[in-house]
């Protein structure tokens, strides 16, 4: 999974729309792109939506984005969302591992009712979006056999914050972003979790998009979220793993596969030790090799 492009729930047009795009997941927004007063009707729109998908013969993986537990309204958008089986719950707001495991209970007992397999919906978490939570992840390794990914975003930690911007005038992120950035790669990769960028804001500057896309890639983000259909086929091509990379990452692991259990292999005149393999491991696994 590379793109997770973010959806209304209360558009129905940008819905249909979103099914025809590259995107390898949807998320069915329920929180910050709903008005308060449309959120039942939204509810009702996205659970229809996901059951229409369900019956494609092909769909991307499908996410609902529902509203925070600080809102009230989390067990009402799990009750409308769940009967369709979507793949995924993304949790705003969140603040640590207890809260992943808050939600994996509720999730847990609402599977048991529905007849669906125990832990098949999984939780993506945005794990920065207060300064509280910038200290919590720690928490997330072991917190839950659900997660499967923590993203990152700087608009509601700049808000809480009571920050002018999240950006300086060069366009890189100031520091409390890029230190919210490397939390989360950093406690996702701890967490066994994909680590998921932020999305690019300005949709219509692509080559911006491009920059920060092959910026998080270098880093080790494997997906990036999006607002807008035209990102994620950019998003796709720079988290595809190219076959340059497979071939060498094939090698590595044949390397030290012809030499049990060694600690250093030579390939190709360069002394090869264990972080090696573990990163061909990693590079394999994201191109769909075991």
């Amino acid at each position: 999974m590379r793109s997770l492009l973010f959806v209304p729930g209360d558009d129905e047009r940008k819905l249909a729309k979103a099914l025809t795009s590259d995107a390898d997941g949807l998320i069915v927004d329920l929180e910050d792109s709903v008005a308060a007063a449309a959120k039942p009707a939204a509810r009702a729109r996205a659970a229809a939506f996901l059951a229409e998908a369900r019956r494609r013969s092909a769909s991307p993986r499908l996410y609902v984005r529902i509203n925070g537990f600080n809102g009230g309204m989390t067990d009402g958008d799990l009750d409308a969302v769940l009967p369709a089986a979507p793949d995924g719950i993304v949790l705003p707001k969140c603040q640590g591992g207890a809260d992943v495991q808050r939600l994996g209970t509720m999730l847990a007992l609402r599977e048991a009712e529905l007849g669906l397999v125990d832990g098949s919906t999984r939780i993506v978490a945005i794990a920065t979006e207060s300064a509280r939570a910038l200290f919590g992840f720690a928490s997330y390794a072991g917190a839950s056999r659900r997660l499967e990914g923590l993203a990152w975003g700087g608009e509601d930690l700049a808000a809480d914050l009571g920050a002018e911007s999240n950006r300086l005038p060069g366009g890189d992120y100031a520091g409390p972003y890029a230190l919210a950035r490397t939390l989360t790669l950093l406690g996702a990769v701890a967490a066994g979790a994909l680590p998921i960028d932020a999305v690019y804001a300005n949709f219509r500057d692509l080559d911006g998009l491009r920059a920060e896309a092959l910026a998080a890639r270098r880093d080790g983000f494997v997906a990036k979220l999006a607002i807008h259909p035209a990102q994620a086929s950019i998003i796709n091509e720079i988290f595809c793993v190219p076959p340059e990379a497979i071939a060498r990452a094939r090698a590595v692991v044949a390397a030290f596969a012809n030499h049990p259990g060694a600690g250093v292999v030579a390939l190709d005149g360069e002394m090869l030790d264990l972080p090696h393999l573990e990163r061909a491991k990693r590079t394999l696994a994201r191109a769909g090799e075991a």
